[in-house]
């Protein structure tokens, strides 16, 4: 049972632990294995971490598109990978990036607003002296403003990279981004507040020998309509949807353009080489295995697909296709192998 102190006894105890005549070993506080983690309520957090993860695995399907896309309109060996994800404030990306410097600004339809993509100067000038038909050399002054013949060349290199942009989001939405306009002034890029949350996306470029990095920033309110839609399970379940309904089309696309040999097998005979070598032309070889009047049998590639019967179209000959061969269902070899069984239980 728990003792209750009186009056006395509390005041010989507070006068004994001033006086530090008790054992100060009783008295130690309590240690706490609870983690204190700093919140900045200027700063709140927007992005939880698997929305963050979301964003980048949508980002990696984008750099590869982009990868192939700038290789082939570039003709140089162009890398492009995730470097990282973050959420942080429009001024501290802002106060970030170079001046001056390749900002678009990018129309994001059908979500409210607009995103920016900045790319480094040394990437800039690389890409643009690789189109004017140089090596991609950036040896002279990359601290300047582009020239409007530069902005052109620069407008349809993003335009190019917008179109990869729109196939990697089509797991989450129908992005249709278009390019907006140019700015090489970041204080002129003012898409939204300074105190917005916006999530950047860093993606670490490399045009031949030349690196830098090329920065996607999109504002929280732009992507807020869709922010439930970044989570790891939805994500991954229309990657499963869409793999059996989207890309079926386009498999069946691929695959009928696929160049296959179609031989009329007209029967077989077992010759000696002494016969073939005395082959001659207008001679006649005899086929014990096929009846006039038999279908053949006409195969592509190595597999039997068809009967048909031989003929001539105009001066060539042809084959008519008169049935298909059905394939051996399983219940089939399983009769066959009970009847092979000679031994039985």
């Amino acid at each position: 049972m728990n003792e209750v102190l009186s009056q006395d006894e509390i005041d010989q105890l507070l006068t004994a632990i001033s006086s530090g005549d008790s054992e100060t070993d009783e008295f130690k506080p309590v240690s706490s294995t609870r983690k204190i983690k700093i919140y900045d309520f200027k700063r709140p957090d927007k992005f939880s971490k698997e929305q963050l993860r979301t964003v980048s695995n949508l980002h990696e399907t984008f750099a590869r598109l982009t990868t192939t896309s700038l290789s082939a309109q570039l003709r140089s060996l162009v890398h492009v990978h995730v470097a990282s994800v973050d959420q942080l404030t429009y001024e501290e990306f802002i106060r970030s990036i170079p001046a001056p410097t390749t900002l678009a600004v990018i129309n994001m339809d059908p979500l409210k607003g607009n995103a920016v993509m900045e790319i480094d100067p040394a990437i800039t000038f690389c890409m643009i002296d690789r189109l004017f038909g140089g090596r991609g050399a950036t040896t002279g002054n990359k601290n300047r403003d582009l020239t409007d013949i530069e902005k052109e060349v620069m407008e349809g290199v993003i335009v190019r990279i917008l179109a990869n942009m729109r196939e990697a989001w089509t797991q989450v939405i129908d992005l249709r981004p278009r390019f907006a306009q140019i700015e090489t002034n970041p204080q002129f890029a003012q898409i939204v507040p300074p105190t917005e949350m916006v999530v950047l996306v860093t993606l670490e470029t490399k045009v031949g020998d030349e690196e830098g990095m090329r920065n996607f920033c999109i504002p929280y309110l732009t992507i807020e309509p869709i922010i439930s839609k970044l989570s790891s399970q939805f994500w991954y379940s229309s990657v499963r949807k869409n793999s059996t309904t989207q890309y079926l089309g386009t498999i069946k696309g691929q695959l009928s353009s696929v160049d296959m040999d179609v031989v009329a097998d007209i029967g077989t005979i077992n010759l000696s080489i002494r016969d073939v070598l005395a082959l001659r032309v207008g001679d006649v070889v005899r086929l014990l295995s096929v009846k006039v009047g038999d279908p053949l049998s006409l195969n592509v590639g190595n597999k039997k697909k068809f009967y048909c019967q031989p003929g001539v179209v105009g001066k060539k000959m042809a084959v008519q296709i008169t049935g298909k061969v059905e394939d051996v269902e399983s219940e089939e070899f399983e009769e066959l192998s009970v009847e092979g069984d000679e031994t039985y239980e």
